[in-house]
């Protein structure tokens, strides 16, 4: 007997019909021998209804009181679920985030869960009772209502299959597992039946969708299996393992991208790391990540530098620098909203020379210019115009991953 923790996103739950479902394979783990508590998120469009009323009332409204706007989302699906499962005749409990004590910072909209404290859920669980948990949210240290941002209910679920020790933690979606890149996008891609967590962490934070970035280092962190699979065929999906030795030998394994991703450079700014500093330090005070960075230095002692953060953050943080500007001595700060950032990803990139010239290679064939460069042991991603993304995913995933490579 296994204990598992499983995750249905919004699609999952976006109909009564779906929660029935998702009820008839709750139960069905239940009726294998395990013991199981659920994570959802809202039912699908219902958090984005809610941010549009908000809207209508306010173009920016509080963060705080947006949070307790959103998370009521999850209050209808978890209880739905528990009503579907106590009539298929088996015990139930729906539970919000302070039922659960999920304690978070209190950085609305954006928080991080900080502790867990497991005693109620491991009370359920000695009395057979499926708990039925309120993903996305949670409460900080004052008891105001918080939510965890982008991906939060898998963030969520991974924390808490961490607090309750759980053998697996299963994410079910709207795809059947990890692909070497979007379907949609190229037809050929293929689904792997299992990605190192090394890997699965590069291809997040890279702009793949199926995991949010925040719930693979939680599963890092505490050393949690990770299992993608689909709530409308559900099979085996794709296991994210820790063990590298196990992994077929190859060299990509797969080309991820992000088309939300905005470019600002702060031209003509006084050398020295004080300047940038000031940048890094506005953006951490205000919660805005920054993922790609580069600096260009020129005569005369000054430096560009360019910072690439995601579209929801791209407002604030080119307000910020623009009020800043005479602070930080710039010539001048522009925004570039038209770019997007295409990767690829491998842990054979290790042992594998000339991937960097296969790359540019695939994309100088096809007259794709490239702003920005990043690299890792395991990666490589460049910013280039997002009219020419979709060519970009296409023709790096012919060169790195069809089945002769």
């Amino acid at each position: 007997m296994a204990l598992i923790v499983q995750k249905y996103g919004g699609t999952s739950v976006g109909s009564i019909e779906r929660i029935e479902a998702v009820a008839d394979l709750v139960v069905k783990t239940g009726q294998q021998g395990h013991q199981v508590v659920v994570v959802l998120s809202a039912m699908s469009g219902e958090t984005n209804r809610l941010i549009n009323l908000a809207k209508q009332i306010d173009s920016r409204p509080s963060n705080r009181e947006l949070d307790v706007l959103i998370s009521t989302g999850e209050q209808v699906s978890v209880s739905l679920l528990a009503m579907a499962i106590i009539k298929r005749g088996h015990s139930a409990v729906s539970l919000l985030a302070d039922q659960v004590n999920i304690q978070t910072d209190n950085m609305f909209g954006k928080a991080r869960i900080t502790d867990i404290a497991a005693t109620r859920l491991k009370h359920e669980l000695e009395h057979n009772r499926i708990a039925i948990i309120a993903g996305f949210q949670g409460r900080d240290v004052e008891g105001n209502i918080t939510t965890l941002g982008r991906g939060g209910t898998d963030t969520s679920a991974v924390e808490i299959a961490a607090a309750i020790k759980a053998d697996e933690c299963q994410i079910y979606t709207d795809v059947d597992g990890v692909y070497t890149t979007d379907p949609r996008v190229e037809p050929n891609a293929r689904r792997m039946s299992q990605v190192t967590f090394a890997e699965m962490l590069e291809l997040a934070s890279l702009g793949a969708k199926v995991l949010h970035i925040r719930s693979v280092e939680a599963a890092g962190k505490h050393n949690v299996p990770l299992r993608v699979l689909s709530s409308f065929n559900p099979d085996e999906g794709t296991l994210i393992t820790f063990e590298e030795d196990d992994m077929p030998s190859k060299v990509v394994s797969g080309i991820a991208f992000n088309a939300d991703e905005c470019l600002i450079k702060v031209q003509g700014v006084q050398s020295g790391t004080q300047n940038l500093v000031k940048i890094l330090k506005l953006f951490a005070d205000n919660g805005i990540e920054i993922d790609m960075i580069n600096q260009v230095n020129h005569i005369f002692e000054k430096i560009d530098y360019a910072f690439t953060v995601h579209s929801n953050d791209y407002p604030q943080a080119l307000e910020l620098l623009t009020e800043q500007k005479v602070s930080l001595g710039a010539e001048n700060i522009i925004g570039l909203t038209t770019i997007a950032k295409v990767s690829a990803v491998g842990m054979g990139m290790k042992s594998h020379w000339g991937v960097a010239s296969l790359f540019f290679d695939a994309l100088a064939n096809e007259n794709i210019n490239v702003v920005l460069v990043s690299t890792s042991e395991i990666k490589i991603s460049v910013l280039i115009d997002e009219k020419y993304l979709e060519l970009a995913v296409r023709a790096l995933h012919k060169v790195f991953l069809t089945e002769s490579r």
